[in-house]
Parts: C-alpha cells; structure tokens; sequence
C-alpha cells in the first residue's frame, strides 16, 4: 500500500501555532505529532511506503520523519517548490505510483481503516474513492424560502445533515493521467472534472472518529478528547515518548 501525504500547507487558519512548526507537526495531547500518529497507523494498517509532499517548513518534517523507519515504513519526499494545491503534486510523481494508491492530507485524526478504503476502491472500478463523514450544522435562525416578494416555506432552527470529504481518498493512476506536471490543481477540480467526463467518484461511507485539525477550535477539540480517544488512535504496543 503506498500512501501519499499532503503535507506542504502553509497552515494560516492554524495560525499561531503554525507559526513556526508545519501544521502536520503541531503536538496532540502534549505527547505525538498529528502525522506521527498518521504514520504509526498506517504502518499498522500494512502500508509500506509512504511519499510526503512538503513546502511550508518542510525541512522539520524531513528531520522528524527522515526515511521512515523508526515507523516501520519506506519514506520519500516530493517538495514543492511552488504551491500546487491537493492533487497537483501528484502529477510530478507519476512514475512512482502504483495503479492503486492512497491520498490523503497530513492533518486529519480518524480511526479509518485505510486498507479496507484502498480494497474497496481497487474493487469499484472507480477512478476515485472518497472517504466521506456525516455532519450536522444546526441553524440558529429561522430559514425561509421565498419567491419573489412570497414567503413559500419556514423552518424554525432547522438541523442541516450532510456527508463530507474527510481528506482521505482512494485514487486510481488513470485519474490523473491527463494532466501536464506543475498544475497547481485541487481535489475540488478533479471532482469536478470527473463528474463532467461521466466518471463519477464513489463514496466510501465511515461512521467512527474522524477531526479534521484546520482551525484553533479544532485543535482545542482534539487535544481536550486525545485522553479519550488515544486508544483508538494509536495502534496497540505504541507507547507515548517519555
């Protein structure tokens, strides 16, 4: 299983903690780094190779990471030397991915089975397999619907239930064969683009733990839960640095 990481935002909504460390490095529960965490369980899930696409201060990554082994894992680095965005690294590396690989960006928190994801992917024939979150938004007002100068419809602090992409994919090679290297391109634009060639992506439904480390609450949230929800993390046997 090879799995690549995007690593190389800049991290702003993060900010201040993004200041002087790359967010895939910022700590959790004063203990692991988000993508140490990301690799423990990766490796545990039978990955053997791992590509980090790094920019913003990614020196730090390559010295906390080096080549992997302290995880059990071959790892390299593709470095962008100007932003390409969520996909377009992936267009520099071609050559060096399999027909069936994984993508996935380096600050997410979840129990996702990863392996489960790239099979059932590989099965579906689809060129693209989003892992995908139920969320609900509930609105603090009353939402109307009008037409014209009409009110036709009223709901009173209506519950807004959807599904989301939870920055994790399954990716056939054939998906991104089309597209010239140094494309700055984002996951929003293959979507898109997948769904104008009658390609559409699948959906690969998870109910289990998922936080997504883009904003300080987000942070707050996952260090106030790290007690809770360390054991389902980690795999079994990794111990917290002393």
């Amino acid at each position: 299983m090879h799995v690549v990481i995007m690593a190389g935002g800049r991290g702003v909504r993060l900010r201040p903690y993004t200041s002087t460390l790359p967010k895939p490095l910022v700590p959790i529960g004063d203990s692991y780094a988000i993508l140490e965490i990301i690799l423990h369980q990766l490796a545990a899930h039978g990955c053997s190779r791992v590509t980090l696409a790094i920019n913003h201060l990614g020196s730090l990554i390559r010295a906390f990471v080096g080549d992997g082994s302290r995880f059990g894992l071959t790892v390299d680095y593709l470095e962008e030397r100007t932003p390409l965005s969520t996909i377009g690294p992936l267009f520099g590396m071609r050559d060096r991915l399999p027909e069936q690989f994984l993508v996935m960006n380096g600050d997410v928190l979840t129990d996702l089975d990863y392996a489960d994801l790239l099979a059932v992917h590989s099965r579906s024939g689809a060129p693209l397999t989003v892992a995908t979150y139920r969320r609900s938004v509930k609105i603090d007002f009353g939402v109307l619907e009008a037409e014209g100068d009409k009110i036709v419809s009223f709901a009173e602090k209506p519950v807004l239930r959807y599904r989301v992409s939870m920055g994790v994919y399954g990716l056939s090679r054939r998906a991104i064969a089309d597209y010239p290297e140094g494309l700055c391109f984002g996951f929003d634009e293959l979507v898109l683009d997948l769904l104008r060639q009658g390609e559409p992506p699948a959906s690969y439904d998870f109910e289990g733990f998922w936080l997504d480390i883009g904003r300080p609450e987000d942070y707050d949230e996952a260090n106030s839960r790290f007690g809770e929800v360390e054991s389902i993390l980690l795999p079994a046997g990794v111990l917290a640095p002393t």
